[in-house]
């Protein structure tokens, strides 16, 4: 565990220089990363922040040890490390805080936007997703990938490219939140339920009315 703010500073530059060490060599999912003991020499850093490092990748989903082969790096869904490396500093409250708020200004600039720029194809993809998350909630479980896309395609309707790759981030690092608060009893159903209001009142360019729906599914989420 780092404690100090000198280590956390080496922790960090660490996670940044494995990134460029990704970037530069053009690994893929499924490619190996260099063993602990050429890292720590690479980055001329200790092995235990090294170990550090790797060990937050890890947790993030974002590489996998595999015993007497070495760390391998995995799929991420837009395989770019450097969008979730901020990761580490969600253990301050208050930039969890800022993250959330910042999130809920992109939802409403989204809905806003696509009031006005959705178009047949994105209320198609939502029409589908709803369809899934249904599906989902019938078999018994969550449907927190089906939430997660629903919001995407808000985003990508918004046909603004800058407004989705903040976006991203922001909400990826949250899966856990998120599944858990779509795991309250009812959640799930009532979600889909508000996603669905949200939708049609996009589908009208009833601005004022999609801005309303969408706040207060955000406060309903407890996001």
């Amino acid at each position: 565990m780092l404690h100090s703010e000198t280590e956390r500073k080496v922790y960090e530059e660490i996670l940044l220089q494995l990134h460029d060490i990704v970037q530069q060599n053009n690994l893929r999912p499924g490619d190996k990363l260099p063993s602990e003991r050429d890292l720590s020499e690479t980055l001329n850093a200790g092995r235990s922040s090294v170990r550090e490092a790797l060990r937050a990748l890890e947790l993030l989903g974002l590489i996998e040890t595999r015993r007497g082969e070495g760390t391998f790096l995995k799929h991420y869904r837009h395989n770019r490390l450097i969008d979730i490396l901020g990761m580490f500093v969600l253990r301050d409250v208050k930039t969890k805080k800022d993250l959330v708020e910042m999130r809920k200004i992109l939802e409403i600039d989204a809905v806003r936007l696509a009031c006005k720029r959705a178009t047949s194809k994105h209320f198609e993809e939502m029409e589908r997703i709803l369809a899934q998350a249904e599906e989902r909630i019938a078999e018994g479980k969550v449907p927190t990938e089906e939430d997660y896309q629903f919001h995407r395609v808000i985003c990508r309707s918004s046909r603004n490219s800058v407004l989705h790759r903040i976006w991203a981030p922001l909400v990826e690092y949250s899966e856990s939140v998120r599944n858990e608060s779509l795991s309250r009893e009812g959640r799930a159903r009532t979600a889909v339920d508000e996603h669905r209001g949200i939708m049609e009142a996009i589908r009208s360019g009833d601005e004022q009315s999609a801005v309303e729906k969408m706040l207060s599914h955000l406060e309903n989420s407890k996001l």
